[in-house]
């Protein structure tokens, strides 16, 4: 007997799944039978998809998602997924935002041909969108920080007597736990500072040359 088995996949665990869940509800899908990943589609490690196309789907069976790119994160994986569960599992596949993609309904040439056709469109589109995506991020991070912003951790400020503090410090006057308690820094930012600040100072000194 056919079963019809729907899928969702959010990029992240902050993403809400909701609209894609509804609309497999909304086409009559048992919710039972609707696998869902809560992972980033960057390694394609979905356990979910994984159990669903390797061992419920069946021949003769239906696949309905909401939109291609949860097939695949790239132009040659959705084409991969698509054959493969198409082709080797026999299992029609319907996509709700492309309804010509829709084996299910496209079993003569001419529509298997146009299907065939308007998937390779589209996947080379969603790829194609990702990747600009990634070009955009990457301009405006660089725009930005020739604008001066910053990014990552804030740097953290020095008291003004830090140097008089190190200086106390190296020449025995005070114990390691006090001239940390007195900066205010955390043990291992004391001693990173340090660090910093005893390099730059040999930098500054100059190495009378031999005439």
């Amino acid at each position: 007997m056919r079963k019809t088995y729907g899928y969702v996949r959010v990029s992240s665990k902050d993403q809400n799944e909701a609209r894609q869940y509804l609309d497999l509800i909304e086409f009559g899908i048992d919710e039972k039978n609707i696998y869902m990943d809560k992972l980033s589609g960057k390694d394609f490690n979905r356990p979910s998809y994984h159990r669903l196309v390797y061992k419920k789907l069946k021949s003769g069976d239906l696949l309905v998602i909401k939109s291609i790119d949860r097939l695949g994160r790239n132009y040659n994986e959705i084409l991969q997924e698509w054959k493969y569960i198409t082709k080797e599992k026999n299992v029609d596949i319907k996509i709700l935002d492309m309804p010509l993609l829709d084996t299910d309904q496209n079993k003569d040439l001419i529509g298997t041909l146009i299907g065939d056709i308007v998937l390779q469109l589209l996947s080379f589109v969603a790829e194609n969108e990702r990747v600009n995506i990634h070009q955009r991020q990457a301009e405006g991070i660089r725009a930005a920080k020739l604008r001066g912003v910053r990014f990552g951790r804030p740097e953290i400020e020095l008291p003004d007597d830090f140097e008089d503090i190190l200086d106390t410090w190296q020449c025995g006057g005070l114990a390691s736990k006090d001239a940390i308690a007195i900066s205010g820094l955390k043990y291992s930012t004391f001693y990173k500072k340090a660090k910093i600040v005893r390099e730059r100072k040999e930098k500054e000194i100059e190495i009378p040359t031999q005439g």
